[in-house]
């Protein structure tokens, strides 16, 4: 019953059967036929079906709670056995908003210098793609603020708490300041993250909190471009201070904080709440937190 359940998984993720037996690697047929048998098995109709997907009946919603958890849990069961014969290994999948992909590094490095039969794969998503992410099954931790998003029934350990940075080149006329207000940047040709990234709404309220509004030039899911643009035209960012200097290492480009009443909101490692995490989630847990530690 297991492989029914994750094709229903992957169903309601997708809302498409296409798109869900892609997902999947097999054919739409095949994932039918898995549906209609889960559905034949217990005894309720889970799908609105005619041509095409028509959402979850309710009793499809109250079945995927138990499809996630009986998924989650038989994974962790192989994750158990695995242990008890190999030690740490496997594959663990990791989703980091994007502002937080060196701390992601500085994680992975200390993880794998510990645990090298473990393999690592991290993706860089929204904060809302990464909880959905860990509720779907798709990945098994995330990195993503603690304080602007509903983290539900999660395990989190804090890892730092963003401070801001104006990236600037030396065209600008903030390249010698050793501070900048968030109102001195209205009207400003900014590079910023896109709006669907939890570190652009915590920027605008920023601005917000100052009186201004922010004038985004150029928006990019990707804090490489933003330096980038900062590098070789005339606009400005703004990032968290550690993404800040690791991508302006080597270029001509300063680094002036932020002032005023600045929030600092908590990034940290998420993953689903289990008593007990999987050996593997406890180890990653264990090293965010010495990874906090030793970075106060």
């Amino acid at each position: 019953m297991i492989d029914k359940l994750e094709m229903f998984i992957a169903l309601s993720k997708e809302k498409h059967f296409g798109k869900a037996a892609e997902e999947l690697g097999i054919t739409q047929p095949t994932l039918s036929t898995g549906i209609k048998n889960l559905e034949d098995q217990l005894g309720v109709k889970l799908v609105f079906r005619g041509s095409k997907f028509g959402g979850l009946t309710p009793e499809g919603h109250s079945a995927l709670e138990w499809a996630r958890r009986i998924v989650g849990d038989a994974r962790q069961l192989r994750e158990e056995m695995r242990f008890t014969r190999n030690g740490l290994s496997g594959q663990l999948r990791v989703a980091v908003i994007p502002t937080a992909l060196t701390w992601a590094a500085q994680l992975s490095a200390r993880f794998s210098e510990k645990n090298p039969n473990v393999r690592l794969t991290l993706l860089s998503r929204t904060s809302i793609e990464i909880l959905s992410m860990i509720e779907n099954l798709d990945v098994d931790a995330g990195i993503t603020y603690l304080d602007n998003e509903p983290t539900g029934r999660l395990s989190t350990e804090p890892l730092y708490r963003e401070r801001y940075m104006l990236v600037c080149n030396k065209a600008s006329q903030f390249y010698s300041r050793d501070a900048v207000g968030w109102k001195e940047l209205e009207g400003e040709r900014l590079a910023l993250l896109t709006p669907e990234n939890q570190n652009r709404r915590i920027i605008n309220g920023h601005f917000r909190d100052a009186g201004a509004t922010p004038d985004a030039w150029i928006e990019s899911d990707s804090a490489v471009v933003l330096v980038a643009n900062v590098e070789r035209g005339d606009w400005l960012t703004i990032l968290p201070a550690d993404i800040a200097r690791f991508l302006s290492q080597g270029k001509a480009l300063r680094l002036v904080p932020l002032s005023g009443n600045l929030r600092h909101p908590t990034v940290g490692l998420v993953a689903p709440y289990r008593e007990p995490h999987t050996p593997t989630l406890q180890a990653l847990l264990r090293h965010a937190a010495q990874l906090a530690e030793t970075s106060d």
